[in-house]
């Protein structure tokens, strides 16, 4: 009885039509946001440009006065602490709890990294995956967490913006025109709403609306929630309110100004919603704040709000490495983070430093070096400080990879600038930051564990994208500062001390080629070679390794019609397909779990330097660390049902279905052996019958990637199950299995149409009994596609659309049919993961998957 593909149902309907679909109305509402937010930068750019000079700005924050900054810290940490309580109330709602020095840690580490580099639901949620799966939570609720926080974020920010209006309106209608009391009521209506959630939630429970069934919060759990929101949003505007003259703008109506931009900056998925935030403050406070002080302003606030906590949270993840003797999974969890977060303070710190290089220094700093520093190290520490900015900005993507090159070429980079910084300009700001990345990087050498060379790895073009975003930046902030100065050709050739500007010029020309030559490489990059299927010596060697390791699901690389990536040892391997541009690799890598990591992060990296996507098919919840370490995001495929053996007994209410088919089979006169490879070669024509009669009553052909087909050379490399009927064999199945004896599986599974009813039941049966008696831990029944669906009201929209198959698609394929027969077997149930990029990935990689497993897209459909 083997099962047909359950991803044929997904392609029948042909979702890639869905998805184009989906992807267009997508397109417009990104083109329609992009011209909006486009039009604001322009004209907050023009106000810039018009009304500000680079010396002004700098004044202003020179007379910022320090009680202004102190308190804007103190908010800054008000907030912070606020946003922990974020994913207390998530977790709670999930139905989890952890230790709060857990929830606490993890929290901040996540937030101080997605308010700073942006795609919270990525970077944070990366951090979150990670720290508590290794408090012990399960995947399912963890992305529940995540989501419950995002709903809560924004629930939370339109209220606070409500309130805001409702003392502020006036000071709103004087910027946008709106009567103040239209803008008070539609303040109201949307407070009257949220209590009347609140209320609403009050009723507890489940309701169900449109045919999905919701879990609410409770009432206290909601309002919680909502009022986390307030105090993290009215903190964190507090924090850039105390940096503006005093009585500028009254508190409330510049509330709704910050909840404003910062849903805009969400919005945009620019990272930290850099430049969208500034301009619609920009434009919102123009009336009511000196431009060159609100500028200022908005300076301090990046580096008081989102600078000091990303450095925080890298010190605290390289002081985990201190407390590594304590080898709690939380801590070397936090360790492993590491090179995550050092990775984003490594690119701030490089455009730090490439900023340094078009702005000038002081006028105190420019005396100092004219008395004591030689013209010629001024010129040379300006021109490779910026060089060296730009490196950095490489470097950052080696550390995500963990490259053991990066750390070298980071620490030594840093060290270098951090001797230029005097020379420079006497960067004191710089120079702090420089020490806190060295110092982390000095601590954290374990967690580079890859060895190769920095530039082995292609650069993506998404990556190539944000370097050359930043060095446009630069230019215009150059032009800006400089506005004043003649662009002359004399300009290039003078050096003396104060000449910033053609210092400016000099280096960051420099920059711009450096920039094209790594991009012009990368574009005349050779292509990867054409992927080979193994011969007959790989799959002996692959066979050696399956033999040594648990996962009897591995036994499928004997089919041969997979490729294999093997490990520098040559003792784990990973068993890949590859369709269109989906790259999808069979389960989780095979071999020592020590070396998953390094065969993940190449397979990842080959998928793309080749223009392809990477992905892992059916992985278990244990390795899930290592795919968000690599970048890629999982998604629930459905639940595998596995039976523990040595508990495992025909006895007992809850087997009676099982018990009751197996006494039906034995009066039906059906009997069992297993037949060992060599055996099997003398009834392999018996076997062949049977599988020819399957295939032509189920209408289907043969199948491959996560299935065996019927092959002499497969079929005899294993143990063979039978049934026979007085001496005629009506149904078997093939056994996998491996040296360790942990896990043992079957494979095909076919049956005579004639065979009586029972002989599956007694055929799964006496298998497990079989497999019990030979001392394996636990008999791995298969997944069950789209089962285990989380059904709460924030689910994601993939959990959704699974829930939503599953209990409607019985005209596409029978899954709760198949559930059903598994239950018999009173299985522990274990999730499956998709681990694969985001977006609309999963669902062209799903497809993929479908033809690799029918032999193409036409074999789905027609089965």
């Amino acid at each position: 009885m083997q099962q047909r593909n359950p991803l044929e149902s997904l392609t029948v309907n042909h979702p890639e039509t869905l998805v184009s679909r989906l992807s267009q109305w997508r397109l417009w509402v990104y083109a329609a946001l992009a011209v909006l937010l486009g039009a604001l930068l322009l004209q907050a750019g023009h106000k810039l440009m018009t009304e500000l000079s680079y010396g002004e700005i700098v004044d202003a924050v020179r007379a910022t006065p320090a009680t202004a900054l102190a308190l804007s810290v103190l908010a800054t940490v008000a907030s912070y602490f606020a946003l922990t309580f974020y994913d207390r109330t998530a977790l709670a709602y999930a139905g989890a709890q952890l230790p709060q020095r857990v929830v606490a840690k993890t929290a901040f580490i996540a937030y101080a990294l997605s308010n700073t580099i942006g795609l919270g639901v990525l970077t944070g949620g990366a951090v979150r995956m990670r720290l508590y799966g290794a408090a012990g939570l399960e995947a399912g609720l963890v992305s529940r967490a995540i989501v419950f926080n995002a709903f809560g974020f924004g629930i939370g920010i339109v209220v606070v913006g409500a309130g805001a209006l409702v003392w502020g309106a006036g000071t709103v209608q004087s910027v946008f025109g709106t009567p103040p009391g239209l803008l008070r009521g539609l303040a109201v209506a949307v407070l009257l709403a949220a209590g009347a959630f609140i209320g609403f939630c009050r009723r507890g429970g489940e309701t169900v609306f449109r045919g999905v069934v919701l879990r609410l919060p409770s009432a206290s759990l909601a309002l919680q929630q909502l009022l986390i929101s307030a105090v993290d949003v009215v903190a964190a505007a507090a924090a850039l309110w105390f940096l503006l003259p005093a009585g500028a703008i009254a508190f409330p109506a510049f509330v709704g100004f910050f909840a404003l931009a910062i849903a805009l900056g969400v919005i945009s998925h620019v990272p930290a919603g850099l430049g969208v935030f500034e301009a619609v403050m920009l434009l919102a406070l123009g009336h009511h704040v000196p431009a060159e002080q609100l500028a200022a302003a908005l300076v301090m606030f990046r580096v008081v709000y989102h600078l000091l906590p990303l450095a925080l949270a890298v010190a605290m993840l390289a002081g985990a490495e201190w407390q590594r003797g304590a080898a709690t999974p939380v801590v070397k969890a936090a360790a492993s983070l590491s090179p995550v977060l050092l990775s984003a303070f490594t690119w701030v710190v490089g455009v730090v430093l490439l900023v340094s290089g078009v702005t000038p220094a002081t006028e105190g700093a420019t005396e100092l070096l004219s008395r004591h520093m030689p013209l010629p190290v001024v010129e040379a520490a300006h021109f490779l400080g910026s060089i060296a900015g730009l490196a950095l900005l490489f470097v950052a993507r080696g550390m995500f990879l963990r490259l053991d090159a990066s750390w070298w070429a980071g620490l030594g980079l840093a060290l270098v600038s951090l001797v230029l910084c005097l020379p420079k300009g006497i960067a004191v700001s710089e120079a702090a930051l420089l020490l806190v990345l060295a110092g982390a990087l000095a601590l954290s050498r374990k967690q580079f564990n890859r060895r190769a060379a920095l530039f082995s790895q292609a650069f993506t073009w998404g990556w190539l994208a944000a370097v050359a975003a930043v060095v446009m930046a630069v230019t215009a902030l150059l032009f800006f500062v400089y506005r004043d100065v003649d662009y002359v050709n004399q300009v290039w050739w003078q050096f003396e001390f104060d000449g910033y500007a053609p210092r400016s010029l000099r280096a960051l020309v420099a920059v711009c080629l450096i920039t094209l030559a790594v991009a012009l490489s990368r574009l005349l990059r050779r292509p990867q070679a054409v992927l080979v299927k193994p011969d007959s010596g790989a799959l002996e060697q692959a066979a050696r390794i399956v033999r040594a390791q648990p996962s009897a699901g591995a036994g499928l690389v004997m089919m041969g019609d997979k490729s294999l990536m093997v490990s520098d040892t040559q003792r784990a391997f990973i068993m890949f397909g590859r369709r269109g541009r989906s790259w999808v690799a069979l389960y989780d890598p095979v071999g020592p779990v020590n070396e998953w990591a390094e065969l993940v992060w190449r397979f990842v990296e080959q998928a793309r330097e080749s223009g392809g996507r990477a992905a892992f098919y059916q992985v278990r919840p244990e390795g899930l660390p290592v795919y968000l370490d690599a970048g890629l995001r999982v998604h629930k495929l459905g639940e595998c049902a596995l039976v523990d053996l040595p508990t495992f007994t025909l006895q007992g209410k809850a087997r009676a279905n099982l018990r009751h088919g197996v006494a039906r089979a034995q009066r039906d006169g059906l009997s069992f052996e297993v037949l060992m490879p060599e055996q099997a070669v003398a009834v392999f024509g018996q076997l062949q019958l049977i599988s020819d009669a399957w295939l032509n009553e189920h209408q289907t052909a043969e199948k491959a990637f996560s299935l065996g087909a019927f092959r002499r050379d497969y079929v005899l490399r294993q143990p063979v199950a039978v049934v026979r009927q007085g001496e005629r064999i009506v149904a078997f199945a093939t056994l996998l299995r491996t040296d360790q004896k942990l896990e043992a599986s079957v494979d095909l599974m076919r049956q005579l149409p004639d065979a009586p009813r029972s002989a599956m039941d007694f055929l799964f049966a006496q298998t497990i009994l079989h497999f019990q008696a030979q001392g394996y831990q636990r008999f791995n029944l298969g997944m069950v596609p789209l089962s285990g669906m989380a059904q709460h009201p924030l689910a994601p929209n993939w959990h959704r659309l699974g829930r939503l198959l599953f209990n409607h698609g019985e005209n596409f394929y029978n899954f709760q049919g198949l559930r059903a027969f598994k239950e018999k077997f009173d299985p522990v149930w274990e999730p499956r993961y998709l681990a694969s990029p985001g977006g609309f990935a999963p669902f062209f990689i799903l497809a993929d998957v479908a033809a690799l497993i029918a032999g193409g897209l036409r074999k789905v459909i027609a089965k």
